[in-house]
């Protein structure tokens, strides 16, 4: 049995201060509760918060922090994510830290939350780690879930977990947690959703396990849950279906192999239906939009001046 323990920290996330010692303090408390968690993450954006102005250009400073920590208690570490200035850019990164205070990986955000939000780069590399003699572990962070293409990228480059930080405090939470569940049925994959409270969003982390099954799902309040994973599950789900049922991995393999996915077999103008949808722009009143159009209508019926007008 390919036994990990992965527990997600739902925590309080100011936009005004750093939440650097507050994590250091969590880290400290769940591990002295549960010694025998092997892997520690927080939700996104947690440790500096959802402003952009407080983007850094030494991420290497606040990664040596949680390096002793991961170090101290022997576990794998992701402390959410965090903006960074790169190249006079902004990404939207998070780091892997194993129990050696060693950075394993480093993922920026590909899908960034647009048009709202706004000045983020979008990352161009997946992430995808191994834990030795445990398994392959994929990385996705919030609206990047939202495309599927994404989650079966990690799948297929053999992810058996996606660990998905998140900041949603929007009323689109309860899509979000189709998604995921969702995801998980679709990749045979365990999903760990973690979501941060006040400006680290409005929690409500959810679990998933192989079979797109709920294993656990958090409230709005600040909450440590540990779970115990079994990576043979999702052996044996890719193996044998979802429920001994469809098996999705093993048909879009072998669709992929007739070229209906490849982009070049599509006909002329790939993507005219998408450029169709207009500009990538927040949304206006749709109201006034309609009057708008109501008065352009019927100022247009009008004669152009008196002179037009019958004596």
């Amino acid at each position: 049995m390919r036994y990990f323990s992965v527990a997600g920290i739902q925590m309080k996330v100011s936009a005004a201060y750093s939440n650097l010692e507050m994590m250091k303090f969590k880290i400290d408390v769940l591990m002295s509760i549960y010694p025998w968690v092997d892997m520690i993450m927080f939700s996104e954006l947690c440790m500096r918060g959802p402003l952009t102005h407080y983007a850094t250009t030494s991420p290497e400073k606040f990664e040596a922090e949680f390096a002793k920590m991961a170090k101290k208690h022997k576990i794998w570490l992701l402390p959410g994510s965090m903006f960074e200035k790169r190249d006079d850019k902004v990404y939207n990164t998070a780091s892997v830290i194993n129990p050696d205070g060693e950075i394993v990986a480093r993922y920026s955000k590909m899908f960034p939350f647009l048009p709202y939000e706004v000045g983020v780069s979008e990352g161009n590399e997946f992430c995808v780690f191994d834990v030795p003699e445990v398994g392959r572990f994929g990385v996705s962070i919030c609206y990047d879930m939202w495309f599927p293409e994404t989650s079966r990228t990690l799948a297929t480059m053999g992810a058996e977990v996606i660990l998905h930080p998140t900041l949603t405090g929007t009323i689109d939470r309860e899509i979000e947690l189709s998604i995921v569940r969702a995801t998980a049925a679709c990749n045979q994959c365990y999903v760990i959703d973690i979501n941060g409270l006040d400006a680290g969003g409005s929690g409500r982390s959810i679990i998933c396990g192989p079979d797109g099954r709920v294993i656990y799902q958090a409230e709005n309040t600040e909450e440590m849950i540990p779970i115990e994973l079994n990576l043979d599950l999702v052996q044996r789900s890719r193996e044998r279906g979802v429920l001994r049922l469809g098996q999705p991995l093993k048909s879009f393999r072998d669709r992929i192999k007739t070229g209906i996915f490849d982009r070049t077999y599509q006909k002329d103008g790939d993507f005219s239906y998408l450029d169709s949808l207009g500009p990538l722009l927040k949304p206006t009143r749709t109201r006034l939009e309609e009057i708008t159009r109501l008065n352009l209508d019927e100022k247009n019926k009008l004669p152009n001046s008196s002179k037009d007008q019958p004596l």
